[in-house]
């Protein structure tokens, strides 16, 4: 594990991050985009199980340049503060540094404010050959996620109560949108499960859950990486 500093055409310019090699014999790399809590020491630990486990090179950028919420009111201040464009503008650059650091082919998943970050670099970033997004979905007016072309697959709680972001009412209807454009995505829906069930420090968490949907999402980028 290394911290990394790379340019991005984000208008603060330069962007930071983390990355955590894989196997050297596997070329698939793996951005994974923080939830509005920022860059802290829980996604970076999730980078270093989902490498450890899976074999990608993860990266995870630094989408708020340093700053990191401690409570869910200046977390939500971040979050509505961000640069939606200008954090396209930073996975598309930790694309070009995965790539320079060995990777042939890069996914993207993401957590709440990164899931929905994951659909606009699958609609937007023809780089990014699969998407994982967890219980986050954009506003509509950023992208039209019906556009993408490449493989997507969701991951959301039932019990999801997160409306306008993640809930049964968001994705169950973006489900159907997709199938009538004909985008290849995968919805995958956790029984019992809330907002943030992979995230442990959460009093959402759901082990279960989290383990079923961490091997789903392993499975599918090693399909769509290869």
């Amino acid at each position: 594990m290394k911290s990394v500093v790379f340019p991005s055409d984000h208008p603060d310019g330069l962007c930071r991050g983390v990355i955590i090699r894989g196997q050297v014999d596997f070329k698939g790399g793996l951005i994974l985009l923080h939830a509005w809590w920022g860059l802290n020491e829980e996604i970076v630990q999730h980078a270093d199980e989902v490498s450890r486990d899976s074999g990608f090179t993860v990266l995870v950028p630094d989408l708020y340049r340093g700053r990191i919420a401690k409570d869910r009111e200046t977390a939500g201040h971040y979050m509505a503060d961000l640069d939606w464009e200008g954090a396209v503008c930073d996975v598309r650059a930790a694309v070009k540094c995965l790539h320079s650091n060995g990777c042939v082919k890069v996914g993207v998943a993401g957590f709440c404010m990164g899931g929905a970050l994951c659909w606009l670099a699958a609609a937007k970033i023809p780089e990014v050959k699969a998407a994982a997004p967890f219980y986050g979905i954009p506003k509509a007016h950023l992208a039209d996620l019906a556009t993408i072309s490449v493989p997507v697959q969701g991951h959301f709680g039932e019990k999801d109560n997160v409306v306008g972001l993640s809930s049964p009412r968001d994705y169950l209807p973006l489900k159907e949108k997709l199938d009538d454009a004909g985008v290849n995505f995968e919805l995958c829906v956790y029984g019992g499960a809330g907002h943030g069930f992979a995230h442990p420090s959460y009093k959402t968490y759901n082990e279960q859950a989290a383990r079923a949907a961490f091997k789903s999402m392993y499975s599918f980028m090693r399909k769509h990486l290869q």
